[in-house]
């Protein structure tokens, strides 16, 4: 057989072993006995060779603007809702594209292959829309991003956002977004997401909204959001994210709320990193972990897929791309500890995310696109407890980022050895 890579020596996520083969920028064989011609061999040595990652929540319209035009002081949702207001006015369409190339190039050196952005319609100019857009078409040939008409300030809270959020789908936005529990009541939030629901059923798109990002249990939207989807026949198009009041809601209103959304086929995406950040900031103490209830949605048949959200930006002042950081908080505050746990937490950022965006050819099956990364690590487990050195990222069939193993405490031969404690003991008066 003859292949433009071959991929030799790899393990894949379920463990077992294989050669993969690539070819018109599709894999057209995997398995142990794979063998041919290739005009590039890569060796993956023994180590897990996964498809790529996929963030399902972003904003890269802000990612890599702190402290443009200040720092958020009090580290809280609503100051940094506050502070994008402030920086919006003074951004350029060429600055925001600056931005955001910088950060693609970022992602994808760290074996992210899709994005799905939320990009604010709330600015008359729509100059993050004409950013994004302008960012898509650049770095179609080696990243996926899909962009989402978000109304940061209410779409009917703020006076032109719904005909902006209109003129932003018809430049080319691929998804609905919405933000209900930041409309001015409890019904004009339940009507934000009746009419928005309507606007993708009509247009054929998909919706992703900012639902019950709060610590108030009766933040209720993602049930309308539920009920909605099922009204329009939108069932596997939708996705609730943040979905945070859930942690604090009584747990017999969840045990019905969970079935709705599952029955909806409504997608969640929780975003760790944030939502521990940000949420129970009015907590004294005990405080609330942020999360919403990721084991009770997933084995209740619910996709949920892990998102980043933010790096670097009003309202979160750390991150790199990393959406190994992103599993491992997730793993680490839904007490998601067991072995399965910890791969299905991995999968959260791999296939489960491809799921929420309906990512087509992606896997690592023959016919699927040629689109994967090695990284420097036995399994998925361990991917996650090191955040594993990306070695190699490759997109249709080609090596477009690469880098040398680094070696790690626990694999040095000669790492240092525990010095002799008897040399620290206290030493008594010999007089």
């Amino acid at each position: 057989m003859s292949f433009d890579l071959l991929v030799t020596n790899a393990v894949l996520p379920d463990g077992t072993n294989a050669n993969i083969g690539c070819a018109g920028g599709k894999i057209t064989a995997v398995g142990r006995d794979i063998s041919g011609e290739a005009g590039v061999m890569l060796d993956a040595g023994g180590q897990l060779v996964a498809p790529p990652f996929v963030d399902p929540h972003f904003h890269m319209d802000a990612t890599l603007s702190l402290g443009r035009p200040r720092m958020n002081t009090s580290g809280t949702l609503l100051e940094g809702i506050a502070l994008w207001g402030e920086l919006k006015p003074l951004q350029t369409v060429d600055e925001i594209i600056e931005r955001a190339l910088r950060y693609c190039d970022l992602a994808v050196s760290m074996g992210i292959g899709a994005i799905r952005s939320h990009v604010d319609v709330c600015d008359d100019e729509l100059k993050g829309v004409d950013a994004l857009l302008e960012v898509r078409k650049q770095v179609a040939p080696y990243l996926d991003l899909q962009l989402v008409a978000f109304p940061q300030d209410g779409v009917l809270r703020d006076p032109t956002a719904m005909q902006n959020l209109l003129r932003a789908l018809d430049r080319g936005v691929d998804v609905v977004g919405g933000i209900p529990h930041f409309e001015r009541t409890m019904t004009d939030g339940a009507e934000s997401v009746r009419q928005l629901c309507e606007i993708a059923a009509e247009r054929g798109l998909r919706v992703d909204m900012h639902c019950d990002e709060s610590d108030d249990p009766h933040s209720r939207h993602v049930e309308t959001l539920a009920y909605e989807t099922t009204r329009l026949g939108l069932q596997g198009r939708v996705t609730g994210s943040h979905l945070t009041s859930m942690h604090s809601m009584d747990n017999y209103y969840v045990s019905k709320l969970i079935s709705l959304i599952a029955e909806a086929e409504l997608h969640a995406v929780p975003n760790p990193l944030i939502n521990i950040m940000l949420q129970g900031r009015h907590d004294t103490y005990p405080k609330r972990r942020g999360q919403t209830r990721v084991p009770e949605l997933r084995d209740a048949g619910v996709n949920v897929g892990f998102g980043s959200d933010c790096v670097m930006d009003p309202w979160y002042s750390l991150g790199r791309a990393d959406m190994l950081d992103v599993g491992a908080m997730g793993l680490h505050v839904g007490q998601l500890s067991s072995r399965a746990d910890m791969r299905w937490c991995f999968e959260a950022v791999t296939v489960n995310s491809a799921k929420v965006m309906g990512l087509d050819g992606y896997g690592l099956d023959v016919g699927c696109d040629a689109n994967f990364v090695l990284l420097q690590a036995d399994d998925t487990i361990e991917a996650l407890r090191l955040r594993a050195h990306r070695l190699a990222t490759v997109r249709g069939g080609k090596v477009i980022a690469q880098a040398p193993r680094v070696e790690h405490v626990l694999d040095l031969p000669n790492r240092p050895k525990m010095l002799d404690a008897s040399a620290y003991a206290p030493k008594g008066n010999s007089g």
